[in-house]
């Protein structure tokens, strides 16, 4: 477990809602990964990551699917690619990665809180 943080500090990192729009396979990637664009409406648009998630979802099973991400890291080179948002997940039993998302469709851009 980690040092406790205060609320201040978790309001820090901005974790929004968005739809999949896009998605397409990234072979070039070091390890097996999918590009995504992701609506995030409003004033943030829409955003691009490179993600790790090929053990459990293909590009097209991926399109409209409503996702969380964080939105306000620097942007990260991934090979020829530039991740803008992380996109978050939790690892299966055997350590592919599983989408976090709303459970229920909520409007684009909706921040976590």
């Amino acid at each position: 477990m980690s040092d406790g943080i205060t609320y201040d500090d978790f309001l820090k990192v901005d974790i929004r809602v968005g739809t999949v729009v896009r998605a397409e396979p990234y072979p070039e990637a070091r390890n097996p990964s999918i590009k995504l664009w992701v609506d995030f409406g409003g004033d943030i648009g829409e955003k691009k990551s490179s993600a790790q998630i090929t053990a459990n979802y293909t590009p097209e099973s991926l399109i409209g699917r409503q996702v969380m991400a964080v939105v306000n890291f620097p942007p990260r080179q991934i090979g020829k690619f530039m991740s803008e948002i992380l996109v978050l997940g939790a690892s299966d039993e055997n350590g592919g990665i599983v989408l976090i998302a709303p459970d229920q469709k909520v409007a684009n851009g909706g921040r976590m809180h």
